[in-house]
């Protein structure tokens, strides 16, 4: 069983925090993305297009950490860390792998990558986030979402 854990209460910004941590196994990512959902209900309400952007750049960003990432290990582990702020949300997921240049990634709408069937994922979530910045590894991937 999948469940966040709430790692910080409440401050006087209005900050609350969740983590959610679990071994490599991408038949829990909808499992993960439930629970995330489940974080949002608890801390307040968010607009059914915010709640479909969070779903789907949280499904994505697991299961890129999960298989790109730790490469389908089951014994290395995915994080992901929800902050929950008065006018925004940014969710943190990191993985255990060697990490990646995400410049590096082709524009997967360029004409030489069009019948690719991979290199979709973070397309996606950088035009779904409101924000999205890596760490130098490139092994953490933060997405900002303005609630709404």
């Amino acid at each position: 069983m999948v469940t966040a854990a709430r790692v910080a209460s409440r401050d006087s910004d209005g900050r609350e925090c969740f983590r959610v941590e679990l071994p490599t196994d991408v038949s829990q990512v909808g499992v993960v993305v439930e629970a995330v959902v489940s974080c949002c209900r608890t801390v307040a309400s968010v607009s059914t297009r915010t709640q479909f952007r969070l779903c789907t750049v949280v499904a994505e960003a697991v299961a890129n950490a999960m298989v790109n990432g730790n490469r389908n290990d089951p014994a290395r582990r995915v994080t992901v860390d929800i902050e929950f702020q008065r006018d925004r949300i940014i969710i943190a997921v990191s993985d255990e792998g060697e990490g990646f240049d995400p410049a590096a990634v082709p524009d997967p709408t360029h004409d030489a990558v069009l019948d690719s069937t991979r290199g979709r994922g973070l397309f996606m979530i950088r035009s779904l986030a409101d924000h999205v910045a890596f760490n130098d590894r490139g092994n953490t991937i933060w997405m900002t979402l303005t609630r709404c």
